[in-house]
């Protein structure tokens, strides 16, 4: 399973980024989502994550209500709007896939609950 992450880049405080994912093998739909984040000297972090189906999301308290993840089964892809940007959402943004079964619907913030992961993309957030 391959998985290509985009749409990082720099932008002020307050501003907004979405990020892709694009899974390069189906059934996409068979697979739950998550976004972490990693900061210079930091553990990878759970950031959020999205049912096979899109519905039931899961979000870390640092960003709720500002992030939103959705996915587009048709075209095998995770986004994940990412508004009110701080200083401290500057990090790498990973996607990553975990194959489930329709009936598992449980959060999983662990980073080794996954099993595909893509190569990152860098967000910086300037105060």
């Amino acid at each position: 399973v391959q998985l290509q992450a985009s749409g990082g880049g720099l932008v002020e405080a307050g501003g907004s980024l979405r990020l892709s994912c694009k899974l390069s093998r189906r059934p996409f739909s068979e697979y739950a989502m998550g976004w972490f984040r990693q900061a210079p000297g930091k553990e990878r972090e759970f950031v959020a994550q999205i049912s096979r189906n899109g519905g039931v999301t899961y979000y870390a308290d640092s960003v709720k209500g500002r992030f939103t993840i959705t996915r587009d089964n048709a075209n095998n892809t995770v986004y994940l709007q990412m508004n009110s940007l701080k200083p401290e959402d500057s990090a790498v943004y990973y996607c990553a896939a975990k194959r489930t079964i329709v009936t598992d619907l449980r959060v999983m913030m662990g980073a080794n609950e996954y099993g595909s992961w893509g190569q990152g993309t860098l967000v910086t957030v300037s105060s």
